[in-house]
């Protein structure tokens, strides 16, 4: 690779060495007005141009232009900071990215799971900061109980026969669900037992203590970390599971209809209220429709030539008979 394809930024003593054609690439950025000398403010000096900005934040624009996208780390606080870089580098696309910044940011997501046993008993209550969270295991946990079927005929000789009727959760509140599992002690018999289903196991569990181990390796697998557990109430068994999650921010990608050129208005264009673009090679409107006409003359004259060709062509067949 040609040096003279390079070029070397010391932006606020720290160095960068990037192609032309990076910084290059937003014609009506300041970036290319100071690669091109066109900016006062900005000299060479040793062979690098030094910026007096800040170079941390400079990294992350050079990385942008670089990738057409913006991936900040997980603890990145300094966003209006980034945004009055991307500002006075007049950076629209990145400027545009920035102004997504709530999106950007890593929000935690706090959840708890109260769990109750008694006897053959266990109640879950799971309390959720997100909704979305909430959404998901309500969407994965299914309870089944037991009801007796409506095949059987005689319950004096046989036992009755039992089916397991799916229903989904309660759902208190938008922030919290409600489910159980076992059965009741205070009845006399089993039926009625309840049993929990998580997705994507499919396995239908009645005892409290597995569910739990369950219901926490799938907050485990969604990205939750489990913070603390205590008890609640020694009395009634009441404990509590507490979980965070913060959520990496996702890549922000520059829309692909941004193009780096600029737009200009020619005199008869404007006249024709036609805009022009000029960049990526791309020539003007007015150079193309001046080129078709000509092509759609030439086009016509080759018409009415090829006629006087074919029959002068014969002409000059018969002059070639009477020089041979």
């Amino acid at each position: 690779m040609s040096s003279q394809e390079l070029v070397t930024l010391n932006v606020g003593g720290k160095i960068f060495t990037t192609r032309f054609s990076t910084i290059k690439q937003f014609p009506a950025s300041r970036l290319t007005r100071m690669i091109d000398g066109r900016d006062q403010e900005f000299k060479m000096v040793g062979g690098q141009i030094f910026v007096d900005r800040d170079g941390v934040l400079f990294s992350f624009i050079l990385d942008f232009l670089r990738t057409h996208q913006l991936l900040l780390p997980t603890d990145f606080s300094d966003y209006h900071r980034l945004q009055r870089e991307a500002l006075f580098y007049e950076l629209d696309p990145l400027i545009d990215l920035l102004n997504q910044e709530r999106l950007l940011q890593p929000r935690p997501a706090f959840l708890e799971v109260h769990f109750l046993s008694r006897n053959t008993q266990a109640v879950f209550r799971v309390f959720g900061s997100c909704s979305k969270t909430i959404e998901m295991l309500t969407g994965r946990i299914t309870v089944f109980i037991e009801q007796p079927s409506a095949m059987t005929w005689s319950s004096n000789s046989f036992p009755p026969q039992m089916t397991l009727l799916p229903l989904p959760p309660q759902r208190p509140s938008y922030h919290d669900l409600v489910f159980q599992c076992g059965s009741d002690s205070t009845t006399d018999n089993q039926t009625g037992v309840r049993y929990v289903s998580i997705k994507p196991d499919n396995r239908k569990l009645a005892n409290g203590t597995n569910v739990l181990g369950l219901l926490i390796d799938t907050l485990l697998m969604e990205g939750f970390h489990l913070v603390s557990a205590r008890t609640l109430s020694s009395e009634d068994k009441t404990e509590c599971y507490s979980f965070e999650r913060i959520k990496r921010p996702e890549a922000f990608t520059m829309n692909k209809t941004l193009k780096p050129e600029t737009t200009i208005i020619s005199e008869q264009s404007q006249k024709k209220k036609h805009q022009v673009t000029v960049g990526d090679g791309d020539g003007d409107d007015e150079g193309e429709e001046e080129e078709e006409e000509e092509e759609e003359e030439e086009e016509e004259e080759k018409g009415e030539g090829g006629g006087r060709g074919r029959g002068g062509g014969g002409g000059r067949r018969e002059g070639g008979g009477r020089r041979r």
